[in-house]
This record gives C-alpha cells, structure tokens and sequence, in this order.
C-alpha cells in the first residue's frame, strides 16, 4: 500500500513538473514568436521610423482655378532619450523664440501615458515658421535628438467659398481611434465642408522611413537597405462644380446681409455657386499661429458665420412653394389649366379674411402665379387635402405628401455634403398632436397655409434652388452636388448621375412656367426682368413672427434650355421683389453673360450697398 502511495505521489510529482514545462515552453513561444512588443522595444533604441506625409489634394472650381493649395511647414521633433544633457539650452532656445520654462514644458511629458515615449519621437514645436525654420536648420546638428519633419497646411489663393471648401484640424483621440492605424497625434483631418465630405480621397497614404542610428543619435545607415520604406502618396485633387468667379460675385451680392444663395446647372445638378452670409476668409482658418484666435472670433460673432445657411437654415419657402401646389393639383385633376377662382382681397372662411393684395381677377394657373394670388391657393390646398372628404384631411394630405417628397422635400436630397438640413413637411400625425381629436382634430382650412409656403412648412435654400431646377427641366432633377471629377479620372458617385423623377408629367409644367415668366415681365417679379434673357421664377415674402419678413426669390434661366436655376434668401429682406430678385437676376446675368449690362449696373451698386445687418 505505501509502494503504491508513493508511485502516485511521483506521478503527480511528474505530471505538476511536465505541465510546469509545458507552460514555460508555451510562454516562450509566445514572447519570442507571437508577441512582438519586446522586439519592437527592442528595436527602437537602433531603428527610428520617419513619417513621410503626403500632400493633401488640391481642389479646383469648374474652370481649373486653383481655390486650396499646400503650403510646406515644419514641425521640429524630439526622442526625449537622445537629447544632451549638456547642449546649449540658451542658444537652442534663441534660435526659437522661447524661453527656458516654454524649453522645458515641451520637452517635459507625462510618461505614464501612452501617448508619449521617451525613445520615440514627439512633436517639440509644430508648425515652425520658414525664416525660424531656416536659421534653426543651421545649427541643427548641434543638438542631438531634434529634428524637422516636413509638413503642408492648407493655403487659400482666394478669399471665397469658406463655407463650401471647409477647413482642416488636428485629430482629436476619438478620432484616432475611429480609424486605426491611419491618423496619429497631430495629424490633420478634414473638419468641415469639402475637406470633411472627401476626406478619405483628399488625405492621400503616408509613407515610412526607417533608418539605423546609433548610441549618439546619428543616423548610419537605411534599415533593411530601405526594402520595408514607402512612398507617401498625394491625395487625390478633387475639380468641383463651382464657378469662382460667381461665387465670389454672390457673396459680394449679401454682404452686409444674413442669407444664402444657391446656383445650379439644371441638366446636371452641378453647384456653381453656394453662398452663406455672413462669410470669411478661409485663409484666417489656415493652420497657422493666429488660427485659435480667428476661431474663437468666428464662433462667437452673435452673426453665426459658421453657420451655413445655404444648407442647414430652415426657412418658411413663402409663395414659391405655390408653383408646386399648382403641379400637384393639375397632376391629382383637382384643377385645369384654366382654372377659376374667384379673390376678393383674400379668402374667406367663416367669419375670418385670409387676406390678398389687390390684383386683376383670376381666369387660370399662370395668371395666379403671374399676381401670386393668395385666395387660388388656399383653395387649391383645399382641393387637394379634401379630395377622400372633408372628414378625412389625413389621406389627402398623404398624398400631396408622396409628391413633395419626390421633389426633394421633408429630407436631405443627399448632396455631397455634410450637415445638411431636411427642411420640414408635416405629416398627418405631427397634425395629430398638434390638433388632438379630444381638441377637435384637424381639417383642411387649420392647415391651408401650408398651400402659400407657410405654416409648419419649412426648405433649405438648396431645396428651393433644386425646385428651380426641377422647373427648368420639366419635371425631374439631378441630386445636387459639388465635386464634378476627381484628378485621378475616376468618376463621380453613380447617384449624381441619375435623373430623379417628380412624378408630375412635363405638360403640367406648361402653365406654371407660363405664370412664372409672366411674374418678371409683368408680375410680382418685375425687379428680375433682363431684356434679352428670359427669366422664369417666382417671388416670396416669408412671414417672420419675430421680425421683418424675409425676401425670397426662385428662378431658372433662359426659359428654352435653361443654364441656370437659382434659389435667393434674404432674411429681413422684407418683399422678395425688394432684394431677393434683383440679386438673382444679377447672378444670372453674370453666369450668362459673364458680365453685368450698363443699363443694370445701378441694380448691382444698390444691392452691394445695402446693409440690412447694421441697419435691419
């Protein structure tokens, strides 16, 4: 019994030890072969890796005019490890502008994080300026552990389309770890606008160095004779849409003034212009020494300069929105072409007046687009959300719905853009609660004044220009967009290619187009009307609770293979025949006619001259 006691203790004896070596052998593997971090630290004290970075691609308008370029700068590196202890710290400093405590609040990091090193390089001073940089380089050598790494920042030919071209920034860590093994500490990355929409074409691949040094720092010679290096690769240019020279003209146009103006090609859905004022200069957001205190400046101008009204505002589009209820009626048969209703300085329900201005009686569609008549719409709007009853507005109004959407309308269109706005169509069940059964419910005359632009609805200035260009073209559109091809031939997103139908049938068009030429030679347009080239559009007055009412203005250009379609809002603009239409018609002309006519140019001084910000 005891021999067989002591055979099993030395079987277990065998076993603890066999299993003991397993894992040792285990382990080994696993720190010589699968891990590499030992190696890797190991490798650090005679390997050093430099970033190459690439150049960031341009960007261009329409006619090859270079609108953001690069401009090299230099961020002066350290490896903690290597620096003297015995350099000359005063001279060093000198050279740099800084003093002793700056020398050592750069030099000095918390080390437990592991975002710094004390054998890998970090970032000593960024973006050193060029004549810093050349007398530093010259005396480079005399301070082991330093070095230059090149860099590009954004520079700007131009002073226009801030809101469009965007900026670029330093990552954030959030950033960095959002996507894994491509930005770094310090790293710039696409923050707004174009920059932040192609970021992933425009930041181009990093390339990597590695090189020998030894216990001094010097370099001695390539790791590997270079076989693990690679080039950097530039990104790729992108050619946009724009037409510079409009654009600039447009925000020349609303200075001094809060609104927006988009412009596009109707037969392409190309952007030429997309305007936003107040605006800036994006040169005072290049990466340069004064860029925190531009920053700060713009983000707390009471103005909003930021923000980018063409495609983020919300605004009431006003009696525009009547073209559009006139295409849905004749499509749905609740109207013809020469439809009659009768306006009587307005439109009475009940024992309430929804007034009109005064105007020639009402015989047909075009006519009540030509006076923008209020009374033909409230009934018309009617028609259409009556036409399942009186008692049941809900279908109704869900079909007039399935056609706005169509058009572009209650949601993005998706143009290549960030931060774009939906805009605002009602639906039957935001009517609901608003207007509760318990409350009694609601019914067509509680929403009519959503047939005159009003009410609850609510456009992006892009989504008006797009219904412009819906005009033009009869019925259908390209989603808007702003990148027209990119520097390497590659083509465009297929969706910017596709013809997106209304659903409304090209003849409709015929009597709404009719009213709306006819609003610019003889109608509520009239302060639109160019001699020689015919302008379709319609005019707006926004009702705005909390202030003067804003000027808005629609329009495609000529009537016959249509150029242009273009959207304008001026808020507080007050009629939209008062600033709204002018403007427009002077972007169109300038597109057109690539300048402005003699016998308009006092139309081009007014609207330069007018100031509705100082003076509202």
């Amino acid at each position: 019994m005891a021999r067989e006691d002591a055979q099993l203790r030395f079987r277990i004896i065998q076993s603890v030890i066999l299993l003991a070596a397993v894992v040792l052998v285990v382990r080994l593997f696993y720190l010589q072969i699968l891990d590499t971090s030992y190696s890797d630290r190991a490798r650090t004290t005679a390997v050093h890796k430099y970033i190459k970075y690439p150049s960031r691609g341009l960007i261009y308008d329409r006619y090859d005019n270079l609108l953001v370029n690069n401009e090299p700068v230099y961020d002066l590196m350290v490896t903690y490890k290597q620096v003297s202890p015995n350099m000359d710290t005063a001279y060093f400093c000198s050279l740099l502008g800084i003093d002793k405590e700056d020398f050592r609040r750069r030099l000095t990091k918390d080390w437990r994080n592991r975002q710094y090193s004390q054998s890998v390089p970090f970032v000593f001073m960024s973006k050193l300026p060029s004549p810093v940089f050349a007398r530093f380089q010259e005396s480079l050598y005399e301070f082991p552990g330093f070095f230059v790494q090149g860099r590009n920042i954004r520079t700007y030919p131009h002073t226009s389309a801030g809101h469009a071209l965007g900026y670029i920034s330093e990552t954030t860590q959030s950033q960095i770890d959002a996507f894994p093994g491509v930005y770094s500490l310090g790293d710039y990355i696409g923050a707004s606008g174009l920059e932040y929409a192609y970021e992933e074409l425009l930041r181009g691949k990093k390339g990597i160095n590695y090189v020998l040094k030894d216990n001094l720092g010097r370099v001695v010679d390539r790791y590997k004779e270079g076989n693990l290096d690679s080039a950097a690769t530039s990104g790729v240019d992108l050619i946009t849409t724009l037409d510079l020279e409009l654009q600039a003209y447009g925000e020349e146009l609303l200075r001094n003034k809060n609104g927006s103006i988009v412009a596009i090609e109707p037969s392409s859905g190309e952007i030429l212009a997309m305007v936003s004022s107040p605006a800036y200069d994006p040169n005072v957001l290049s990466l340069g020494r004064q860029r925190g205190d531009a920053f700060t400046s713009l983000n707390s101008d009471t103005l909003r300069p930021f923000f980018n009204r063409s495609v983020m505002a919300k605004y009431p589009p006003g009696s525009l929105f009547k073209t559009v209820v006139a295409l849905i009626a004749l499509q749905e048969g609740e109207i013809i072409p020469n439809q009659y209703f009768p306006c009587e300085m307005g439109y009475y329900y009940g024992s309430r007046l929804y007034g009109c201005h005064e105007h020639q009686p009402i015989y047909s569609v075009a006519a009540a687009i030509q006076h923008s008549c209020n009374a033909f719409f409230f009934r018309t709007i009617r028609k259409i959300v009556d036409k399942y009853g009186f008692e049941n507005p809900h279908e109704g109004l869900d079909s007039l719905n399935s056609y706005l959407y169509r058009f572009g309308l209650g949601s993005p269109l998706g143009i290549d853009f960030p931060q774009e706005s939906a805009g605002n169509i009602p639906t039957s069940a935001y009517y609901d609660k608003l207007y509760p059964k318990a409350k009694g419910g609601w019914r067509s005359p509680t929403i009519m004044s959503i047939g005159i632009g009003q009410g609850e609805v609510e456009l992006t200035t892009m989504q008006m220009a797009n219904l412009a260009a819906i005009m033009a073209n009869r019925g259908y559109y390209y989603t808007p967009h702003l990148v027209k091809e990119f520097g390497d031939g590659s083509k465009i997103d297929e969706n910017y290619r596709e013809m997106i139908h209304t659903g409304i049938d090209s003849f409709h068009f015929q009597p709404v187009i009719e009213g709306m030429a006819r609003a610019v030679t003889m109608g509520t347009g009239y302060t639109a009307y160019i001699p020689d080239i015919p302008i379709c559009a319609k005019t707006g007055t926004s009702q705005n609770p909390h202030g003067k009412d804003h000027s808005v203005f629609f329009a495609f250009a000529p009537r016959e293979n249509p150029k242009i379609a273009i959207a304008v809002y001026v808020e507080n603009g007050g009629w939209g025949t008062t600033y709204a239409a002018p403007i427009a018609s002077l972007m169109i002309e300038k597109y057109i006619r690539g300048e402005i006519s003699q016998g308009r140019k006092w139309w081009d001084e007014r609207m330069r001259q007018a100031n509705l910000v100082d003076n509202p």
